[in-house]
């Protein structure tokens, strides 16, 4: 046997020592992180400094007791507030530890859709309970109802220019147009089908609704007529938003697609501009979300397969799927400051690379009227429910289940 030594390796290898530091709490932005993959072979690397205002990469709020349906951030990108399942409304803050600091309650059922006023001062819901409300969200108390639908109310708007205006779609088939200031509507428009979704242009003259008919409607509001219809959806549409250049359209479908339409005045006939695929509807059906980057650069939709997808606009290529739901992803939105990402479920989540986003567990709502015909007890869809006179009692008229549930639901935010 040769008396001499061993050569030392070239290179670390999996069992080789490597130095701590002293305490975690001492590690800067400058941090060294150990890598032992095969590809790496142990290398030390210099970790990624932090620039997200959040405390963690991944954020898990919790607070609501029912599936989250909207969430949305306020126009400083500071503040975020959500509705749920839960009848009620909660508002966060969009950094640090993302605490809870209100709780807005009124509602008798479900909150389906949020958006707040330019200032930031007062918060606009949607509920199936059939009213719009304005809220104050510095003392928490509500200003007014808004009755006037006879249906659900699936989703409203804002307008972005001018004197506040707010729009309403309902499973009614009427557009509803308001004053903020007054209790009734301005004007009913009537439809032949119900209203999924809509999305108000810039300068506040025209109006897109999309419905279980399929199509992407284009209203002249002084007219109050439709202008042009934008085909190709081949189910219910579920989702409207605008770019911020003002010139494209994004919608979200059931036909598992999610489109981009060219809306500039003097566009070609054929106003289609690309297909994203990777965002499938699933089986629960509901009314699923996308939305735009600040830049008009990445697009994100939520899905029935409990993953949030992002694409690139320009190539149509599907940079990420964001995984870790439990449920259907209902709603995607991007921080106006490019800052966390939040996604929304029974869970709302905030990831920290611009998205908000909403999935739902076990969510049973599809769009349509179809009710539970089993008693509470029986029914296998059902999430057991509060105890009695938590919320009232259980009602299942509309939508399919209008559940109650003793969870609670958490909140979370991620890189992405």
């Amino acid at each position: 046997m040769s008396a001499e030594k061993r050569p030392a390796s070239n290179s670390f290898g999996s069992s080789q020592l490597v130095k701590r530091a002293k305490s975690d709490a001492n590690l800067g932005s400058n941090a060294v992180a150990v890598v032992n993959g095969a590809g790496q072979n142990g290398a030390l690397i210099q970790a990624v400094p932090r620039t997200s205002l959040l405390q963690a990469p991944v954020m898990e709020l919790t607070g609501h007791s029912g599936e989250v349906f909207a969430a949305r951030f306020d126009p400083s990108g500071q503040h975020i507030a959500s509705g749920s399942m839960d009848r009620s409304i909660l508002l966060w803050s969009s950094s640090g530890a993302c605490e809870n600091y209100g709780i807005l309650t009124g509602h008798k059922q479900a909150v389906l859709d949020l958006h707040w006023s330019r200032d930031s001062r007062v918060l606009f819901s949607a509920s199936a309970d059939m009213h719009l409300a304005s809220w104050d969200v510095e003392t928490g108390e509500r200003i007014r109802r808004h009755p006037g639908h006879e249906e659900v109310i699936n989703c409203m708007d804002v307008s972005k220019r001018g004197e506040e205006m707010l729009v309403s779609g309902s499973d009614d088939g009427y557009i509803g147009i308001w004053d903020p200031r007054t209790k009734d509507a301005v004007a009913f428009i009537g439809t032949d089908f119900p209203i999924t979704a809509m999305t108000l242009a810039e300068a506040g003259n025209e109006l897109f609704t999309g419905g279980i008919d399929n199509d992407i409607k284009v209203w002249d509001l002084r007219k109050q007529a439709v202008t042009y219809s934008l085909l190709g959806h081949t189910d219910t549409v579920t989702s409207l938003q605008i770019s911020p250049d003002t010139q494209t359209l994004l919608s979200n479908a059931h036909d598992s697609t999610v489109r981009t339409w060219d809306i500039r005045p003097f566009a070609p006939a054929d106003r289609r501009i690309r297909t994203y695929d990777g965002a499938p509807s699933g089986q629960e059906k509901n009314l699923y979300k996308a939305s735009w980057d600040s830049k008009g650069e990445r697009i994100a939709a939520g899905s029935g397969d409990q993953s949030v997808a992002i694409w690139e606009v320009r190539t149509g290529k599907l940079l990420n799927k964001l995984p870790g739901h439990r449920g259907a992803v209902n709603d995607v939105r991007f921080s106006p400051l490019d800052e966390p990402i939040c996604k929304c479920s029974f869970s709302l989540f905030f990831t920290s690379s611009s998205l908000l986003s909403l999935a739902t567990l076990f969510s049973q709502w599809r769009h349509g009227r179809e009710t539970c015909p089993k008693p509470e007890t029986m029914c296998p869809c059902s999430v057991k429910s509060s105890p009695p006179g938590a919320f009232g009692t259980t009602d299942y008229s509309t939508r399919g289940m209008v559940k109650r549930t003793n969870r609670p639901c958490p909140v979370s935010m991620w890189l992405v």
